[in-house]
């Protein structure tokens, strides 16, 4: 239900299961919107452009992680001064030039340019789904609801990552695979703008019924929070939100790292394009479909153990993938990737939604998501730096060490922020 209506509003999935269905909906399509060109604009970069240095490759990647941590930051603060559903709208304007400018493209700077559009698109977007969607649940069910909503998107990723693969290997890079991404802007203007509710009621009602831990942790994280002190306890003070900043951002290091770097990686061993792209959507494609399991369980087993379970599988599959020469090594790299990241990326969301108050959710998701979507740019630069000094196996090392580094951080400073119940829908 939405305020503005005749009827009340209530939390619970089973109470907005429409709304909430309609928003996995869109968000699956906020992350078709990136897996359209996943696969192919590596390719694209050496083929057509004749671009050889990793580092230069990946600067669609940096770009679009740059733009993205920002536009997550006025996406948290819009939501909460403005409403969801408006910054959801201008997110998906701000796609429709996308596919157009990577089909026309004459040069690098236009996919660069394009990626700046995008990183706004989906830090507009997929930020506002995420809030929508814990507006709607409530309390109780946030792993579920990050779950399901992490799992569209990326199995979307998957889904079309592979899709693009196979369209660029039957009828060229350019402009099949791009042909996604028009329609799923059209699809996702209609739904968003048609049929969309607004939910900052939810927040309201949730923040009339907040009730402060009984341990007194969370005493200093009342409503009243600037958004200087919300930057401060999400980024370095608070210990749960700040490790889940610090866990997040590694995760997406390894995701952009892996965006421009697992094809390169993968083209070494002379796979065919379809190939490829089968071994990159394995990865978005297990961390989607495992989500449906890992966002509710750690409902029901807590958060803090799953996050640091799931830092230390990614550091060993980067290994894994790093010391593999062959498909079915990374495949299987690739696979407990997926599986790894499935068991941190809604589990810390899920923490957000624990600490926050409902009164500055939207804002303390933005700060999160900031430092989380940093990880593209930093995994692309860190990723391109290292490939081109020492090569592309060192690169993957690389990030298993720092991986490993992230769950021991987990392990040491955050504290578990959700006391397991039974879960009703």
């Amino acid at each position: 239900m939405t305020a503005g209506t005749s009827r009340p509003v209530r939390l619970g999935l089973r109470a907005n299961a429409a709304q909430f269905t309609l928003l996995v909906a869109v968000n699956a399509l906020v992350g078709g919107m990136v897996g359209q060109q996943q696969t192919v604009l590596p390719l694209l970069a050496e083929s057509e452009f004749g671009l050889t240095g990793y580092t230069f490759i990946f600067t669609y990647v940096a770009a679009f992680g740059i733009t993205k941590a920002i536009a997550n930051w006025f996406a948290g603060t819009f939501s909460d001064r403005y409403g969801r559903k408006p910054v959801l709208l201008a997110g998906w304007l701000f796609a429709v030039p996308v596919p157009l400018m990577l089909i026309a493209a004459p040069n690098w700077g236009w996919v660069v340019a394009a990626n700046v559009l995008l990183g706004i698109n989906q830090g507009l977007t997929w930020s506002t789904t995420v809030v929508m969607k814990i507006d709607l649940v409530g309390p109780r069910q946030r792993g579920l609801a990050m779950g399901l909503n992490e799992a569209a998107g990326y199995g979307a990723v998957a889904v079309t990552s592979l899709l693009a693969g196979y369209l660029a290997e039957q009828f060229a890079l350019r402009p099949a695979p791009f042909l996604l991404g028009i329609a799923y802007t059209a699809l996702a203007l209609l739904l968003s703008g048609a049929f969309v509710k607004e939910t900052r009621g939810h927040a309201h009602l949730e923040a009339g019924q907040h009730t402060p831990r009984a341990d007194g942790r969370h005493d200093h994280l009342h409503a009243g929070l600037t958004d200087r002190q919300i930057w401060a306890q999400t980024s370095l003070k608070e210990p749960a939100l700040s490790s889940a900043s610090q866990a997040g951002l590694v995760n997406n290091l390894n995701f952009g790292l892996s965006w421009g770097l697992f094809p390169l990686l993968f083209a070494t061993a002379d796979l065919p394009v379809g190939q490829i792209g089968l071994l990159f959507a394995l990865y978005p494609g297990v961390w989607g479909a495992g989500q449906l399991i890992t966002g509710a369980l750690s409902d029901r087993v807590g958060r803090k153990h799953l996050i640091t379970a799931g830092m230390t599988a990614q550091a060993a599959a980067l290994a894994l993938i790093a010391a593999s020469d062959g498909f079915a090594g990374w495949a299987t790299g690739t696979v407990l990737l997926g599986a790894g990241t499935a068991m941190v990326y809604p589990t810390l969301l899920a923490v957000i939604g624990d600490v926050a108050h409902p009164a500055w959710r939207g804002r303390a998701v933005g700060v999160y998501r900031v430092w989380r979507d940093l990880g593209y740019a930093v995994g692309a630069v860190l990723g391109g730096i290292v490939a081109d000094l020492l090569g592309l196996h060192a690169a993957v090392w690389a990030a298993a060490a720092i991986s490993a580094g992230s769950a021991l951080v987990v392990a040491g400073r955050m504290y578990e922020t959700h006391r397991p119940r039974k879960v009703s829908a």
